[in-house]
Parts: structure tokens; sequence; C-alpha cells
């Protein structure tokens, strides 16, 4: 059973309520909204959108068509895409102006290899250097995890998204004391650039459950023992059964365009 409402959830990713640019505010008052907080609502409302799969890959971003949807203006808009673009959610090209970023089994491939790299190094790193206060945060995250879980068996659409969040919680809590701030931020943008797989796949496909769930709890145990190689290994293995899961589904579906727009671990 596929994840269909995941895409319409939008509202669960944003972390906050719309601002009103057009508000109007009494003589003398503060702005209720900075230039700064509008383009940070912005930029956290298309990268969720995008994310999640509500704007799906190619997708054209007209400005005047954004503006009517966020109700954001348009210098707004165009500084968040700038971020995006930086991000590698978004590509810009001349007269096309912006566009949600194609996915393509090559791309799915190379974010798959470098987050493979970069967060079992984290992971080695944060095995290392991690104290009491790293363990704990790691066993709350996983114990979140393992209980939305639970509730994946008994309705997938309803906690699928919920899982996401949770799985996200896990991999950023077992690298958190990595000491490295460059490693744990080139994590993230990979991290992001798979989650968008991820999450369009869900839209169609299961999330694979009893061996994801036993994989989570074995590079937990591995983490707390203090294993560095076991650790990494089984992430890494983690990571890529996760991509090739979801390529061999796409695939199957849809030989003909051979296009990938599906999991990653």
């Amino acid at each position: 059973m596929g994840v269909r409402a995941v895409a319409r959830n939008r509202r669960s990713w944003d972390e906050g309520a719309r601002p009103d640019p057009a508000a109007k505010t009494a003589p003398g008052e503060a702005a209720p909204e900075s230039a700064k907080t509008v383009v940070e609502f912005a930029y956290d409302r298309m990268r969720s959108d995008i994310l999640c799969g509500n704007l799906r890959p190619e997708t054209k971003l007209r400005v005047d068509k954004l503006h009517e949807e966020y109700g954001i203006g348009v210098n707004s808009l165009r500084e968040a895409l700038a971020r995006l673009t930086m991000d590698g959610l978004v590509l810009t090209s001349g007269k096309r102006g912006f566009i949600v970023k194609p996915t393509s089994l090559t791309d799915l491939k190379d974010i798959t290899e470098m987050r493979q790299f970069l967060e079992c190094r984290a992971l080695a790193q944060a095995i290392e250097a991690g104290d009491l206060d790293w363990e704990g945060r790691v066993v709350a995250a996983y114990h979140k995890l393992s209980r939305v879980e639970e509730k994946l068996n008994d309705d997938q659409a309803r906690w699928g998204l919920e899982w996401e969040n949770r799985n996200r919680e896990f991999h950023s809590a077992l690298i958190s004391a990595c000491p490295s701030p460059w490693l744990l931020q080139f994590q993230r943008v990979m991290y992001n650039q798979s989650q968008r797989y991820r999450m369009l796949s869900l839209v169609e496909t299961s999330i694979p459950r009893d061996a994801t769930f036993r994989e989570h709890k074995l590079i937990l145990e591995a983490a707390l023992e203090r294993d560095a190689p076991r650790a990494t290994e089984l992430l890494a293995h983690h990571i890529v059964k996760g991509a090739q899961d979801s390529t061999a589904h796409f695939l199957a579906k849809d030989k003909p365009r051979r296009k990938a727009v599906q999991r990653v671990g």
C-alpha cells in the first residue's frame, strides 16, 4: 500500500504558521515578520514541498505562480530559490528560469555513494568521541523511531511521514558526536538529496519494514558497543540496500523510460 497521503501532507513539514507579508501594523509598531523571516519561511516551505514531492522533479518554478500559492513577495521568493539552488534542489538555466532538479539513476547512485562515504565516516568519529550524552541521544532517537515503526504495520498512510521524521532524527543522533562541522554539513546535504528520492517513492510504494527495522536495531547495538567497524559496515549496507531496493522496484515498474524516482535508505 502506497503512502499517497504523504505528498499532500505538506503542513506537517512546516515549522510554523504562514507569515502574512501583507499584514498591516499600527504606526510606530515593528513589522511582525522581518524580511529575513519571510525568506526563511519561503525557503522552508518550498524545500518541504520539494522533499515531500508536492513540487515534482522538473517542475517549472514560476515566481508569479509561487507568489499566488504561498502569498509571499517576489523578492523573498527569488532569494529563497537562490538558496535552494545552492542546496542542489533547484536548478536555474537562462530563459528557463528555475526548475526542480530532475531525478535520474546516475544521480541516485552518486548521492548514495556520497552519503555512504560521509555518513559512515561521521559515525566512526562519533563512536570515538561520543560520551554518555551521545549514547542517550541515540537511545532516545531509536526509541521514538521504533515506536513509530510499530504503528506503521497498522496504518502506513497515516504514520509514513512521521516515520521519515523519526528516521532522520535517528540517523542524525548517531553522528551527532562527530567533531567535524564540515563533515556534518556535507552529510546533511546528501541526506536531504536522498530524502527527496525516498519521499517521492513513498507516494506509490511501501516502506520495506522488517529488514529496515532490524538494520536500525543492529546499527544501534554496534554503536553503543563502540564497535566502529561493524557499525559503519552495517550503516553502509543499510544506505546502499535502500537504494538498490527502490531502483529495482522502479525499473520493474517503468523499464522503457529508465528513470529513477525512488527510495534511498
